[in-house]
């Protein structure tokens, strides 16, 4: 009795053992940090991806933590909330705008959870808190795509067969073009031809842009003598207003010359006064000779009082002297309005 007693108590001792030993595996093997410090988050997905309780959470590739729990919360299982246990020591670099991604070791390898911290001055996260989630691409969907995308390209592939088959029985324009050699001739003839009216009206333009390159040299040198002519003008201009050579001395204010011109055409004006005035006196006189006794008989012999041929000859010489007084203001003037424009 005392020896089944003894068995039973050593098969309890090493199932209690051994159940504690598989506990320590489970444990160690889930990362979970026995020994270490950590504390609690959250983030929210629609959809996982096969994600397991004790899949590795990593920071930059470091292993920082593991899924503590997953469970479908909501009406309509459209939200499942992953809880992460983290170490302690990463908690200073996760906020609550820091991102969690489901990710993929290798092509079909298991799935683990990284962390994308962002460089922001968001709060950080509680012990419990959450944080945000980013969906996984699914890899149904890039297969639904693939098949997509296969599906295209055997279309374009089978409509590419068809294309060639055309063309190598010579239907369509394509084909006529490939397969016509009378067309293939007439074609190389064409393009022949073109090239030789390029190269003519390639030689012509050049010989148009050197004509034009020389029409732009004999304008630099027709613009540069205006240039000079026109610096040469100002020069004048600047001299004849300084009083310098003839003609400035003739137009400056107070000087000799202009003093004599003033004078001049003063005493022009009162020559033309004075001629106006002799004029109409000769008029009076010479009438009044006429009609005099004394000499009246000398008039009479000279044919004066003959159809008037003297008043004819007294007025004709009346109408240039008239015309040469005319001439003199004109004159006049000219000198004034080039004594003027000269001034400014």
């Amino acid at each position: 009795m005392f020896k089944n007693l003894s068995g039973a108590k050593l098969g309890i001792f090493i199932f209690l053992g051994s159940t504690l030993l598989i506990i320590g595996i489970f444990m160690l093997g889930n990362k979970e940090a026995l020994f270490r410090s950590t504390f609690t988050v959250k983030a929210y997905f629609q959809n996982i991806e096969g994600l397991r309780n004790g899949a590795p959470v990593r920071l930059s590739g470091v292993d920082v933590g593991a899924v503590k729990n997953i469970r479908i919360i909501g009406e309509r299982a459209s939200t499942i909330e992953v809880t992460m246990r983290l170490v302690s020591d990463v908690k200073k670099f996760i906020r609550k705008d820091t991102e969690a991604g489901i990710e993929t070791e290798g092509l079909v390898g298991y799935k683990f959870i990284a962390l994308y911290v962002k460089e922001s001055k968001a709060e950080h996260v509680e012990d419990g808190g959450a944080i945000l989630a980013k969906e996984p691409v699914s890899f149904a969907d890039v297969i639904e795509e693939t098949e997509g995308i296969m599906a295209y390209t055997k279309e374009m592939t089978k409509n590419l067969a068809d294309i060639v088959s055309k063309i190598n029985n010579g239907k369509g324009t394509l084909g006529k073009l490939l397969n016509d050699e009378e067309l293939y001739y007439a074609t190389t003839e064409i393009t022949k031809s073109a090239s030789t009216s390029l190269d003519s009206i390639t030689y012509d333009l050049r010989n148009v842009v050197g004509i034009f390159k020389e029409m732009g040299y004999g304008l630099n040198d027709i613009v540069g003598k205006v240039n000079n002519a026109v610096g040469s003008v100002d020069t004048l201009i600047s001299n004849i207003k300084q009083g310098k050579g003839v003609i400035g001395a003739l137009i400056a204010e107070g000087s000799p010359e202009d003093t004599t011109v003033a004078a001049i055409i003063n005493n022009l004006k009162e020559i033309t006064d004075e001629a106006k005035t002799a004029t109409v006196r000769l008029n009076e006189n010479m009438e009044a000779l006429k009609h005099n006794w004394l000499f009246k008989s000398y008039f009479e012999e000279r044919g004066y009082w003959d159809e008037a041929n003297y008043e004819k000859e007294v007025d004709r010489k009346t109408e240039e002297l008239d015309e040469k007084i005319k001439l003199l203001e004109e004159m006049i003037d000219e000198l004034k309005l080039l004594e003027t424009n000269a001034k400014k």
